[in-house]
């Protein structure tokens, strides 16, 4: 770990993106297939739409996906997912000024998106693809290091750790950090991801946002995205559109146990929820 305090100000290409406080992520999934909203915004124009909506709620930043990472999804091309995304992240930028991230994997998408003024890579697979680190290193972009276990095709068969889950994420982002770091990605320039959802059972998820409050030893911005998850809907048996209240007191509790950026679908409901909750915590630190 370190001793170093993690970044107020997080670099993000033309960007600069204030982490003193909780930020908001919109989702925009321009996918057939996601899980929550698959075909919604395909259309470059829905898409821009949707993506101005989020900002006027209040979303600090735009996460965009051409690649659904639902459980059981299907691989596609680099070029699929660059035909996807590209035109949808040059709109944002040039039109909308955004802040985007692309989630992605895919080395040439990593390329070709920073070339067209995205300010963040959001990496599922934190970088092991191969190319992956050195497109991430020569984009000069902030990464986000999520835990996975498996590939999206098969991480929900029955994952089991052979520790507890929350010592088994630590270990594996740690080697991630370190191994970014190696290749000479600056400290500065990253963001870690516990991987809600990302081959874990229920149990598995609710332990981890239980003791999430460890993540903070890496001294590193926490992403976090339990937005409309199955475990909201396994928890209290509700179906995709029904999930928010139960995704409202997941945000909450993600926030006091250390996340910085919520990564969610919902944006103006989810700004409330975070921004009171912040009150509520910055009250408690200044009359300590």
């Amino acid at each position: 770990m370190t001793d170093n305090p993690a970044p107020t100000w997080l670099p993000c290409g033309r960007h600069r993106l204030d982490l003193s406080y909780p930020r908001v992520m919109g989702i925009l999934n321009v996918t057939p297939d996601s899980f929550s909203d698959g075909g919604r915004h395909v259309a470059i124009d829905d898409a821009l739409r949707h993506a101005e909506g989020m900002l006027a709620e209040g979303a600090a930043i735009i996460d965009v996906g051409g690649e659904s990472t639902r459980p059981g999804a299907q691989a596609i091309t680099a070029q699929q997912e660059l035909d996807r995304v590209a035109p949808v992240v040059e709109r944002l930028v040039c039109e909308l000024d955004a802040l985007v991230s692309v989630d992605t994997s895919s080395p040439e998408v990593m390329r070709q998106t920073a070339a067209l003024g995205a300010g963040m890579i959001n990496d599922v697979r934190s970088l092991q693809r191969e190319g992956a680190m050195e497109a991430a290193l020569g984009s000069g972009l902030p990464v986000c290091l999520m835990h996975m276990q498996g590939e999206p095709q098969d991480m929900q068969q029955a994952p089991r750790y052979d520790a507890p889950i929350e010592d088994a994420v630590l270990s594996f982002l740690e080697a991630r950090v370190a191994a970014c770091e190696t290749a000479g990605l600056r400290r500065e320039r990253l963001l870690i991801d516990p991987g809600f959802g990302f081959g874990k059972t229920v149990e598995h998820n609710l332990r981890l946002l239980n003791r999430m409050d460890r993540m903070t030893r890496f001294d590193l911005p926490l992403l976090v995205g339990l937005s409309r998850k199955s475990l909201i809907g396994k928890v209290l048996g509700r179906p995709v559109e029904e999930r928010l209240p139960g995704g409202l007191a997941l945000a909450s509790l993600a926030v006091e146990r250390g996340a910085r950026i919520l990564r969610v679908h919902d944006v103006g409901p989810t700004m409330d929820a975070v921004n009171m909750t912040w009150a509520v915590l910055r009250e408690g630190c200044e009359n300590d």
